[in-house]
């Protein structure tokens, strides 16, 4: 338990120098924000990537088998005192003599097992208990924390998390998974007042090597279940289709998102950036293009147009309208809303649920269930009882001389 102790404090501590480091960041990063030395030190001792770093790693891996061993070596005297029908040593809470009846004083107070039994000397004996699974509480609970503490730093180690997003009929790929999600469908639920109500998309993802598909809804706060990994509703957008002409012929066309880029298909070196979306396009003095509402009323495109990095111009377009960048045309059309799934993949989630159900339980086996124990022997003037309760003793001893007739001292 010292050895834990030690290391529940080491773990904390490093935590906590980690919370204070920003991670996943570089050492340029780093150097700029604090000093090189001290980026140097971050970067050598693994501090921007504290929670996968092998010393973090042999922290909790020491925490486990400590805790494991711990836990082991209670499990013999658990199984002892769970099987054990004697006549236990330990002194009593209560105690009342005289008793004419003891198998009724155990019924009343919930003892309806009794073992019977002889003592040292020879005398009848009496043994019952009562919620023995209580004194597995702090056992269960061990177990229960072990579980959390594997199940949440494999899980740290392995997860994944990835994004995709498009409109209906655009297939995306999830990171480097192998899946493709295919968006089926997506709409928006709208209250009485116009207000939303809910995002809603049907997506289908599909295993490349295989070629196995599964399909499901997703909603706010209803992520469906595919291929192992947890598909969420995340977030919408504004998309809109971008044709390009050359000569006055059609070149290219694809529905491109706010904050995407369609490079020109015959110069990519020219670039056309759609900045944003305004469905309701109004020009505000000091502001610049803001909308007045979220209706698709008077649509505007903000764009802008690079050429081999740099930046030639920018400007908002609406519907009908058109830039011309030399022999090209550019116009937008067709405003649409793109919807953003989050994908996190994390193999690990059911153990660390089983550990926090397990730890529920222990808790509840270790304040709840009160062991209690009745004992009985027959002596000359009648049976003297004795009782004992680990937990909560003095309500049981109120309910034991109550039961038995006795008044407490």
């Amino acid at each position: 338990m010292r050895f834990a102790i030690v290391l529940l404090v080491v773990l904390a501590i490093a935590c906590s120098i980690a919370s204070l480091v920003t991670q996943g960041q570089s050492y340029e990063w780093y150097a700029q924000r604090y000093s090189e030395r001290t980026a140097a030190l971050i970067i050598a001792l693994r501090l921007d990537d504290a929670f996968h770093s092998a010393w973090f790693i042999a922290i909790n891996g020491f925490l486990c088998l400590n805790l494991m061993l711990c836990t082991l070596q209670q499990l013999p005297g658990l199984i002892k005192r769970t099987k054990a029908h004697k006549l236990p040593s330990e002194m009593p809470d209560a105690q009342a003599e005289g008793i004419d009846d003891p198998e009724k004083l155990f019924v009343k107070l919930g003892m309806r097992t009794i073992v019977r039994g002889e003592d040292g000397e020879g005398r009848e004996t009496l043994f019952a208990a009562k919620n023995r699974a209580g004194i597995w509480g702090a056992f269960v609970c061990h177990i229960g924390i072990l579980l959390l503490i594997v199940g949440f730093s494999l899980g740290q180690m392995t997860h994944g998390e990835f994004t995709a997003y498009g409109v209906p009929g655009q297939t995306r790929a999830v990171g480097d998974t192998g899946l493709a999600l295919t968006i089926d469908d997506f709409s928006i639920g709208l209250r009485e007042d116009d207000t939303v109500e809910q995002y809603e998309s049907k997506i289908t993802v599909t295993d490349l090597k295989s070629g196995a598909s599964e399909t499901a809804s997703v909603s706010v706060n209803n992520p469906a279940d595919l291929f192992g990994m947890r598909f969420y509703q995340n977030s919408t957008g504004w998309a809109a289709k971008v044709s390009v002409l050359k000569d006055g012929l059609p070149l290219d066309s694809a529905v491109v998102c706010a904050g995407e880029l369609l490079p020109i298909k015959d110069k990519p070196e020219l670039i056309v950036y759609f900045n944003a979306f305004y469905p309701d396009l109004v020009m505000v003095s000091g502001v610049g293009p803001s909308t007045a509402s979220g209706q698709l009323n008077n649509p505007g495109y903000l764009y802008s147009v690079y050429y081999n990095g740099e930046l030639l111009g920018m400007n908002v377009l609406k519907d009908g309208e058109v830039v011309t960048i030399d022999e090209y045309t550019v116009a937008f059309s067709e405003p649409q809303s793109y919807t953003l799934i989050q994908i996190k993949r994390d193999f690990f989630a059911p153990i660390a649920l089983a550990g926090g159900v397990v730890t529920l339980i222990g808790l509840f086996l270790a304040f709840y269930l009160q062991p209690q124990k009745l004992w009985g022997v027959r002596e000359d003037a009648g049976w003297t009882v004795s009782a004992s309760c680990r937990k909560g003793g003095k309500l049981f001893k109120e309910r034991f001389l109550n039961a038995a007739g006795r008044k407490e001292a």
